[in-house]
């Protein structure tokens, strides 16, 4: 609009500014199977890092399999990490089978849609997307009960309780996905969110607002040791390592 009233006579732009501000403008299509398209460019973009497609780990019984189509929500606004309770000494060419292995015990014993977290990182630090539906988009997960929306979930592939050891590379692939993922809705890692619980079965009560770290533990919404102790001493590093790959100073 500003480009077109510098090229009207001054009275034509008047009036071009008088029918905008009434608000009678050409319509725009929203798609609305991607919320996230129309927003503005934001302030603190983090370099998206390398993520290994479903196709990495699915096998192809797995991969025929029929699946129900994502749900999404507006935007994601925090990131929860989760251990996935796997054994600690897997050779990180092993990790496309413990994925495999998780997505069969959740949507077979389970019986969920698909594997619950969005992404899952090992012990090399190789990210891979779980939960289907665009990496880049705000896909609802079933990684934490009453706070999958708004939210990603990360598997971290191990067992992290007291005095586990948690690998540099892995704890760097965390903070690059956090910064990413969370610099799409320009939301600062260190900071804190208010995220409103789903489910009576969390800390919270249904309908209930909780102020929650922006990168937290599944521990901090749920009656549960996990990420592990040896995980959470880790958050506070994970988070300035996320702001610092966003640009953000102080």
């Amino acid at each position: 609009m500003l480009v077109l009233l510098c090229c009207l006579p001054v009275l034509t732009a008047v009036l071009a500014l008088a029918v905008f501000t009434r608000g009678v403008e050409r319509p725009v299509r929203l798609r609305l199977d991607h919320p996230t398209e129309l927003r503005p460019p934001v302030a603190h973009q983090a370099p998206r890092p390398r993520i290994l497609p479903r196709s990495a780990w699915l096998d192809p019984v797995s991969a025929r399999r029929t699946q129900p189509p994502p749900r999404y929500d507006d935007r994601v606004v925090a990131v929860l990490l989760h251990h996935t309770e796997t054994p600690d000494d897997y050779a990180c060419a092993d990790a496309p089978r413990l994925i495999r292995a998780l997505y069969a015990a959740q949507t077979g014993l389970r019986s969920w849609d698909d594997i619950g977290y969005n992404f899952l990182v090992d012990h090399c630090g190789t990210i891979y997307e779980g939960r289907a539906g665009g990496v880049d988009r705000p896909v609802t997960g079933a990684h934490t009960q009453g706070f999958n929306h708004r939210t990603a979930g990360i598997g971290v592939l191990g067992t992290f309780g007291a005095g586990a050891l948690v690998p540099p590379a892995m704890t760097d692939a965390i903070a690059a996905l956090a910064a990413w993922k969370l610099g799409l809705a320009d939301v600062d890692p260190r900071s804190a969110v208010v995220l409103v619980s789903s489910d009576s079965g969390s800390r919270f009560p249904a309908g209930t607002p909780a102020t929650l770290p922006a990168v937290a533990g599944h521990d901090d919404v749920s009656a549960t040791s996990c990420p592990g102790a040896a995980l959470t001493a880790r958050l506070p590093a994970i988070r300035e390592a996320a702001a610092r790959l966003q640009g953000r100073r102080g």
